[in-house]
């Protein structure tokens, strides 16, 4: 009897710390379970925040559409490059709609026109001389600009707003027989890229800029491979037989753009 007292007063006295060891781990899962916030709303939360902040600055800062009315020259590398003299300028008329501080795409047409000269006798044209041949482009394109975050630089930098250029192109061609008006016109097409680089200076920030575009432009030219000016095999002296019509074209721009 005695040894069932002092148990039963053991137990009472180990219940209460009992007790508290079950339900301390419940408590702690309790406290894991309600925690007061969520990582991932958390996260959500200071994107959106992040995001907003981004599209105030460029509400109040940005530019959103922008015209663009310039000259500049066209000139070509290759056969192509040794056949044409440029009858500069290259007129240039465009749109870019900026899809934030450092992207824009744009929309836009540009035209030059150069001539061929043929002195000699070719290999299709053997009845007389063909002489000048004026060659027209007109080249829509749509392209893309990425402006350089230029913040860390120096301010002379920053403000000419440097840029890359990628454009995809088509340029339709018209060749026209000056000297010997009784031959049709050749037209025809061809699908271009062209890449580059830019400088844009503001005249008044956010209103007009004046900006130099400098392109490199790979083009399937509907004739590039012709044969046509080649010269007659019978003949020789001259220096105006041309086996084709390769090369790649290279363009200055410099426009004044309208803002807003």
């Amino acid at each position: 009897m005695r040894y069932f007292f002092f148990f039963t007063l053991l137990l009472t006295l180990a219940a209460p710390q009992y007790a508290v060891a079950q339900d301390t781990p419940e408590e702690l899962m309790d406290d894991d379970l309600t925690i007061d916030g969520d990582i991932f709303n958390d996260f959500n939360e200071d994107l959106e925040a992040t995001q907003v902040l981004e599209d105030e600055r460029f509400y109040r800062y940005g530019r959103f559409f922008q015209a663009m009315l310039g000259l500049g020259t066209t000139t070509f590398t290759g056969n192509r490059g040794v056949a044409y003299v440029d009858n500069n300028p290259t007129f240039h008329l465009s749109v870019a709609f900026f899809l934030g501080f450092q992207s824009a795409l744009t929309l836009g047409i540009e035209y030059s026109k150069h001539t061929m000269f043929l002195d000699t006798k070719t290999n299709v044209y053997r009845d007389e001389i063909v002489g000048a041949v004026e060659t027209n482009f007109l080249r829509p394109f749509v392209g893309f600009r990425y402006y350089l975050d230029t913040t860390d630089l120096g301010t002379a930098i920053t403000y000419s707003n440097p840029h890359f250029i990628a454009r995809f192109e088509y340029w339709y061609q018209t060749n026209k027989f000056i000297d010997r008006p009784t031959l049709p016109a050749q037209d025809g097409g061809g699908v271009g890229l062209g890449i580059g680089a830019g400088l844009e200076f503001p005249l008044e920030l956010k209103v007009s800029y004046v900006s130099v575009e400098a392109l490199y432009h790979q083009v399937n030219y509907f004739d590039k491979f012709t044969q046509d000016y080649r010269q007659d095999p019978t003949l020789a002296g001259s220096d105006f037989g041309y086996d084709d019509l390769a090369g790649a074209a290279l363009s200055l721009m410099v426009t004044y753009n309208f803002t807003w």
